[in-house]
């Protein structure tokens, strides 16, 4: 699954933010994926902030909360991010389905391991890297 990031430009400030929230890791949407026995079963949301995908959470539940008109999804996410290979996306709403090919690689922090994230980013942006 893949996922717009608001209010966040970076994986840093989504970190940030996530510091004040109480509980488990949860993403609410409006829709229940129809796929969801798929999503729990080794799949992962990939975060895109400013048009690149840089992160991914795996998840680890999937549950529709309410009734009727009041009803919402609940995605319950794995609180560990692995930092993924910068790769671009469009603009779209809410989620979408990734395909395994489409995925980016799980950087491992072996080239990059003791470069900050952003500058590594910045640097594969520009070919340089």
């Amino acid at each position: 699954m893949i996922k717009l990031v608001v209010g966040c430009d970076t994986v840093d400030d989504l970190l940030e933010w996530r510091k004040g929230q109480p509980g488990p890791w949860i993403l609410r949407t409006r829709q229940t994926p129809k796929r969801a026995e798929e999503l729990i079963d080794g799949g992962s949301i990939y975060r895109v902030f400013k048009g690149q995908i840089l992160c991914r959470q795996r998840i680890l539940a999937v549950e529709t909360v309410g009734e009727g008109q009041a009803a919402r999804c609940e995605i319950t996410l794995d609180p560990e991010i692995v930092y993924t290979a910068p790769a671009p996306r469009r603009p779209f709403q809410g989620w979408r389905y990734l395909k395994a090919e489409e995925a980016p690689a799980d950087l491992t922090g072996g080239e990059d391991a003791d470069m900050p994230h952003e500058l590594a980013l910045q640097l594969r942006q520009l070919g340089a890297w």
